[in-house]
């Protein structure tokens, strides 16, 4: 489930919506921090969060702010974390739920910092509400939609939701009523685009959007043993890298 086992080009046309966002982030980020574009700089500018103008009637960065990152390093982070978590779930909501769940939690994330302190004058910008977003969804089907995610899985959400957690309040300018407030807008309107969701299966997701029938559903008589030796693969990955965040986590609060 979030072991990303397809081709790029698989990944681009399973996964539009999620491809769309990460390459958004990174061509945001070129035109804005690398070359630094004089119409790009003023973009950023006009988009970037801040409470004190929202309350000024710049409502328009209660949205504009999700799509932009403060350097390389964020745009990353977010953008492996969108990768990693994204893609199941957009297979599961479809395209649109997918979409106005994405959005609704940076929303409500951005809503929440300007409620909490609406005549601040610091700057927020990130994805990390959204996608924060996507562990309350994740966190819905952990508590009340078990059959939509297996045991191991589920133990992956809630390892690294509580080192997302922890590293909410562990590192330094961290947007951290963002993350909570992103992380309930997740979890909130989880009932309603789980409706009628289905567990997520990459064969089915193959099948699909196969063009060739008798090239991804030929008959494969060692198919078995290599799902199960990619099953155990993938959980290596994925507890490696929670291990990796649990040490980067510990050594950014030294």
């Amino acid at each position: 489930m979030f072991v990303r086992t397809e081709s790029f080009k698989e990944f681009i046309r399973f996964y539009p919506i999620v491809s769309f966002l990460v390459g958004l982030h990174f061509a945001l980020w070129l035109l804005m921090d690398f070359l630094q574009l004089g119409f790009a700089v003023d973009l950023k500018e006009w988009g970037i969060g801040m409470n004190a103008l929202i309350l000024n009637g710049e409502y328009w960065r209660l949205v504009t702010p999700i799509f932009l990152h403060g350097d390389f390093t964020h745009a990353l982070f977010n953008s492996f974390s969108l990768v990693l978590f994204g893609p199941a779930l957009e297979q599961m909501l479809g395209k649109g739920k997918f979409v106005v769940m994405y959005l609704f939690a940076g929303i409500v994330g951005n809503l929440g910092t300007f409620i909490v302190n609406p005549d601040a004058y610091y700057w927020h910008l990130g994805a990390s509400g959204a996608i924060f977003g996507i562990f309350g969804v994740y966190l819905f089907m952990v508590m009340n939609r078990k059959h939509l995610i297996d045991t191991a899985n589920s133990q992956i959400i809630l390892a690294i939701f509580a080192i997302g957690l922890f590293m909410t309040f562990a590192r330094p300018n961290i947007n951290i009523f963002g993350h909570l407030f992103g992380l309930i807008g997740g979890f909130a309107i989880a009932p309603v685009i789980l409706k009628n969701a289905r567990r997520f299966s990459l064969w089915q997701v193959r099948t699909r959007h196969s063009r060739s029938d008798s090239d991804d559903i030929s008959f494969d008589p060692n198919r078995w043993q290599k799902r199960k030796y990619g099953r155990n693969t993938g959980k290596y990955i994925i507890w490696g890298i929670i291990i990796f965040l649990a040490l980067f986590a510990l050594v950014n609060r030294m």
